[in-house]
């Protein structure tokens, strides 16, 4: 069974390392032999395994590779990983302490606005006096319409959108459509499970949020100027967007579009009769192709699917 899948090694890269181990040395074809595969694959996945530090590779004309002294090895990539969680836990420290400062009163440059059609008006002020760049993080419900008709025209001149999407946006009539057109038109999105909270920000001076999901009552929002609330909203932005899987495609996808397009919205976190619905399949259809993408990837599971995938750049 794969052990090393926590690490970030994927299970057919962890069987290629294991051979290795056996055999000290090995050229990527005497490892294909021995997991009956293409010398390709195997190459692949020592490249993949020498850039985690579990192999390297021997000097001469010849591809050859020596396998790392295992205890040293993933120690190494332990306690990298451990760096990164670390990281995390930094965050939500400083969020917190922004928290604490917010209970305390410290709303001078927070102005509160009341009702849907303000909000509205606030969104659309906000992109249109966006220079630069406007960031969000996006998910339902929509307090007037799921379209964003401002967001082509300031693309036009030359604003820079990032998105970040909840899977339940994704599921909304039409949504998705309109998610691929601005991509289309220059926006980078990605999505991201468990996205508690809206928000847009332009330039990185000014952001509206609303204080209430609950949409069916009286709407209130937040309009954030500079401060240090502000830069602690834009710090919680950036990592959502470093965790979020891409949903545009890189140049190079080896994967046809509805494959891409499927393997995206299962790392988003949509439930099978979701994703067969945005493709017009059915749902027996959708997960044959499925289990054919498991088969490729080398994966037990959706999620190590995802992740090996992300690892490739195919999503």
């Amino acid at each position: 069974m794969p052990q090393l899948t926590a690490a970030g090694i994927d299970p057919f890269d962890e069987s290629v390392y294991r051979a290795i181990l056996v055999r000290h040395t090995a050229a990527p074809a005497e490892l294909a032999d021995d997991l009956s595969c293409s010398p390709e694959r195997v190459a692949r996945a020592l490249d993949r395994l020498r850039e985690n530090g579990l192999v390297g590779r021997l000097a001469g004309t010849r591809r050859r590779y020596a396998a790392i002294e295992p205890g040293a090895a993933l120690e190494s990539l332990v306690r990298s990983r451990t760096a990164d969680l670390d990281g995390v836990r930094a965050a939500a420290g400083e969020l917190s302490r922004l928290f604490t400062t917010a209970q305390q009163g410290s709303f001078a440059q927070v102005e509160v606005i009341t009702g849907g059609e303000a909000l509205g008006r606030w969104f659309v002020q906000l992109q249109q006096e966006a220079r630069e760049e406007v960031i969000t993080l996006d998910r339902p419900p929509y307090a007037l319409t799921t379209s964003n008709p401002v967001e082509a025209t300031a693309l036009t001149r030359g604003v820079r959108y990032r998105a970040v999407y909840a899977p339940e946006a994704l599921e909304w009539p039409g949504v998705l459509g309109d998610i691929r057109e601005l991509v289309h038109r220059g926006e980078q999105a990605r999505v991201l499970p468990g996205l508690r909270i809206k928000l847009a920000i332009a330039d990185r001076r000014l952001a509206l949020m609303p204080l209430s999901l609950d949409f069916t009552a009286e709407v209130r929002a937040a309009v954030i100027r500079p401060s240090a609330l502000l830069d602690g909203l834009i710090d919680y932005w950036e990592l959502c967007w470093r965790t979020a899987t891409p949903l545009d495609a890189p140049a190079d996808d080896p994967l046809n579009e509805e494959d891409r397009q499927m393997l995206t919205l299962l790392v988003g976190g949509l439930k099978d009769e979701a994703i067969a619905r945005q493709l017009g399949w059915s749902v027996r259809t959708m997960r044959r192709r499925i289990s054919r993408l498991h088969e490729e990837l080398g994966a037990a599971n959706r999620f190590q699917a995802g992740v090996i995938a992300a690892r490739r750049g195919w999503i």
